[in-house]
């Protein structure tokens, strides 16, 4: 990805949309799912993309003091999109998504360090939270593993039951 045409600052409030968007998927995700401990994972990424936000906005703040924070309508970076195609899509595909989602940010966040001298509080920062997000896909490639294995015996196929 290269974002040498971008600004530091449409660079940050990219992340900072990114991440409100990423929060809110999680959240509407868990919305409907009864299975206690994946809603708990799901509810969990939702927090931690939460975290990420506020760590992003308080490192724009530091960058740009007395700028008022103005979010995009939209990303000025392009970015995987964190939605779905369609309300009936298999758990499975939407981990899947949101797995893509969650490498894009890893690799966002370090071609944003880059604007930062190594040793530097916001290089490593920046290094940790992109570090975060492929824990957040290693999790959700889990979840896609047993999605996929459960997956199969949801479907019902007709005449199945009945006998000789």
């Amino acid at each position: 990805m290269d974002i040498s045409k971008y600004s530091l600052g449409d660079l940050l409030l990219t992340a900072l949309k990114s991440e409100i968007e990423a929060r809110d998927f999680y959240q509407s995700l868990a919305g409907p799912i009864e299975n206690y401990f994946l809603k708990d994972r799901i509810m969990f990424l939702s927090a931690e993309e939460e975290k990420h936000r506020q760590a992003v906005e308080n490192m724009y703040h530091q960058q740009f003091p007395g700028q008022k924070l103005v979010l995009p309508e939209k990303s000025p970076v392009p970015l995987p999109e964190l939605k779905l195609e369609k309300e009936t899509m298999p758990v499975s595909e939407v981990f899947f998504v949101a797995m893509r989602a969650e490498k894009a940010a890893h690799d966002f966040y370090l071609e944003i360090s880059r604007h930062f001298q190594p040793e530097s509080e916001q290089h490593k920062l920046l290094h940790y939270i992109a570090s975060m997000e492929m824990g957040h896909y290693h999790l959700l490639n889990l979840e896609r593993e047993n999605a996929l294995r459960t997956e199969d015996f949801e479907v019902t196929l007709p005449m199945v039951h009945v006998g000789p």
